[in-house]
């Protein structure tokens, strides 16, 4: 077996330089734990044409292995729920369901937990296991519990936890219920994205305790990172730190839209032009406050046979949507269903930009048993309540 204790210390160098490592336990952590023993049985690296090459521990060049394993990216190790890369040798297409998160953004997370010695930590997600491995080695594997819904994904991480010396809590099942055994947690922290931050992850935290999720996961991007502290009286209150991008949690995941869209599209309620572009929600910042303002739209990309852009908004919970279409630097919206989706994100795009375009951090969170409010600042124009079903 090839000796990683290099290329450790070099990634803790890496990440303390770009100052996301900053205690020394955590640096401890780091140099300890083998990232490519949470790989196992391999990786999916992605190739042209959204395709992706399987390399696996025992058939790839060791040199070649530990580049990869220490390489800044996330690595995806499963595709469409079950396909490993031991079970292909070719290019093959797939959507990715599982995977090892970037270092980077696997200690920026654990940082930002704030953890002292004692603390009993509850992860959603275990996934590869790396991040549980780094929590055992920094906490002690007692006060670690980890909850992944898929019963493959957990058995690798366990095997891989157990190469390395530990073993914790893990937990097969809804990693939205948590697991209440070890409750109340002084720390949760979701390596997967919802929609919403369940009120179960808060019932299980205890009061000063903190909640560490990546929300907005209706997307693959225009998510942000939430922390949150546990109050006396079982709310939670706090902010969003950053940008984050993480999987949906399988059980929050939004199916895509899919299916004839000008079929979707063919009975308009209403056309206006746009107060601004939609192709704004290509970018972080606004695809976030789109899914404040619209909560289950999905935002889709298409083109006409004759190469034309189109975007749309749809909502398939509410069966509304919205339709653009440009003509030099205009666009036009066709809208249809119950809802006026662009009317309500359009108005928070607005607002947004006459408040200054604030970035994403800017963004305070409150939940209770009812309900999830976000707002920036004082302003009245930028609050969305969204009530729990």
């Amino acid at each position: 077996m090839t000796d990683t204790a290099p290329e450790r210390r070099a990634l803790a160098d890496r990440l303390e330089k770009a100052g996301v490592l900053t205690t020394p336990q955590w640096r401890a952590a780091v140099e300890a734990v083998p990232r490519e023993l949470f790989l196992n049985p391999g990786v999916f690296l992605p190739e042209d044409g959204g395709r992706w090459r399987p390399v696996t521990a025992v058939g790839a060049d060791p040199a070649e292995w530990v580049q990869i394993a220490y390489s800044d990216q996330s690595l995806t190790t499963q595709l469409d729920g079950h396909l490993t890369a031991d079970q292909v040798s070719d290019l093959v297409a797939g959507s990715p369901t599982s995977s090892s998160t970037t270092p980077f953004t696997v200690v920026d997370m654990i940082e930002s937990l704030d953890v002292e010695n004692g603390h009993e930590v509850l992860e959603i997600g275990t996934g590869t296991g790396y991040s549980s491995a780094l929590m055992c080695h920094r906490l002690g594997e007692d006060n670690v519990t980890t909850v992944e819904v898929d019963p493959e994904v957990a058995a690798r991480a366990d095997s891989a936890l157990e190469a390395v010396g530990f073993e914790t809590w893990t937990v097969t099942g809804d990693g939205l219920l948590g697991h209440p055994r070890r409750a109340p947690y002084d720390r949760v922290i979701a390596t997967c994205a919802v929609r919403r931050i369940p009120y179960t992850w808060i019932r299980q935290t205890k009061p000063g305790g903190i909640v560490l999720a990546t929300v907005g996961g209706s997307w693959h991007y225009g998510t942000g990172l939430a922390k949150v502290t546990v109050g006396e009286d079982g709310t939670a209150e706090g902010r969003i730190t950053g940008r984050s991008s993480f999987m949906q949690a399988r059980s929050q995941a939004a199916l895509p839209v899919s299916g004839d869209l000008s079929a979707r599209t063919a009975y308009a309620d209403s056309e206006r032009q746009t107060q601004v572009p939609p192709a704004l929600l290509e970018e972080w910042m606004p695809a976030f406050l789109a899914q404040l303002a619209a909560p289950g739209a999905q935002f889709v990309r298409a083109a006409t046979l004759d190469g034309a852009q189109l975007l749309y908004v749809f909502d398939p919970e509410r069966e509304s949507f919205a339709q653009f279409t440009a003509a030099g630097d205009a666009w036009t919206v066709h809208q249809g269903g119950p809802v006026a989706l662009w009317d309500d994100i359009e108005r928070a795009l607005t607002a947004w930009q006459d408040a200054g375009s604030p970035d994403i951090s800017s963004v305070r969170l409150h939940i209770t048993d009812r309900s999830h409010t976000y707002w920036i600042d004082d302003n009245p124009s930028l609050i969305w309540q969204h009530n729990l079903a």
